[in-house]
């Protein structure tokens, strides 16, 4: 699988990317570390209590997934740190329902490109 298409699979753009990241290699390297990174666990086991962890970790995967230029989750992450702010507890669940969704979507979209589909 190309970059590109890897992209489009996740509601991003390899350009505008790689006008952030110097690379190709860079970009894939950190694409294929994402599944590792501990942030959406943090997450998940900090959102019942809607403390600053919760809203802290939302934050992180919000940047993270920016930097990465994964559009998709970004932004259904920047709407649930905006939720999170306070910090105080969710107050629309589905904005964590979208996450998931969008998170999903990314990991089955790196797997793909594992595989070289």
């Amino acid at each position: 699988m190309t970059m590109e298409k890897f992209y489009s699979m996740v509601g991003g753009s390899f350009e505008k990317t790689l006008s952030r990241l110097p690379s190709e290699a860079m970009i894939r390297k950190f694409i294929l570390k994402f599944p590792a990174d501990p942030t959406f666990g943090q997450l998940k086991a900090a959102l019942p209590g809607g403390d600053e962890t919760a809203f802290r970790a939302a934050h992180t995967l919000k940047g993270v997934a920016q930097n990465l230029g994964l559009d998709r989750l970004y932004e259904s992450a920047a709407a649930l740190t905006e939720d999170l702010r306070g910090p105080r507890a969710m107050t629309h669940p589905e904005l964590w329902e979208k996450v998931q969704k969008d998170y999903a979507e990314v990991l089955a979209a790196i797997s793909e490109l594992e595989a070289g589909a």
